[in-house]
C-alpha cells in the first residue's frame, strides 16, 4: 500500500526495527509566553520564593519530561 516504512500493506502503523540505523543528532527550538504580576517576577528573579529556586526546579522538570519523551509516540522506542 505505501512505501512509508512505519505502514504496513493493509494501512496499520507498525514499529520499525532501527537496529543499524545511525544516530541522528537532532535539535528543537520551543517558545513560549509566561504571565505574572511584577511582584511574582521579582522574586522569582532575586530567588525569594519561600519554597526556593523557581526556575532551577523548571530546568528539572523539562530534563525529565524530555527523558521521558519516548513513551508520547507508542512507535518510538526507548534508548
Amino acid at each position: 500500500m505505501s512505501s512509508f516504512s512505519h505502514i504496513d500493506n493493509d494501512g496499520r502503523s507498525r514499529m520499525v526495527d532501527i537496529t543499524d540505523k545511525e544516530p541522528t543528532l537532532r535539535s528543537a527550538v520551543a517558545q513560549g509566553v509566561v504571565s505574572m504580576e511584577p511582584s511574582t517576577f521579582e522574586m522569582i528573579y532575586n530567588n525569594t520564593i519561600k519554597k526556593g529556586n523557581v526556575l532551577d526546579t523548571a530546568r528539572i522538570a523539562g530534563i525529565m519530561a524530555a527523558k521521558k519523551n519516548f513513551g508520547t509516540n507508542s512507535n518510538v522506542p526507548p534508548n
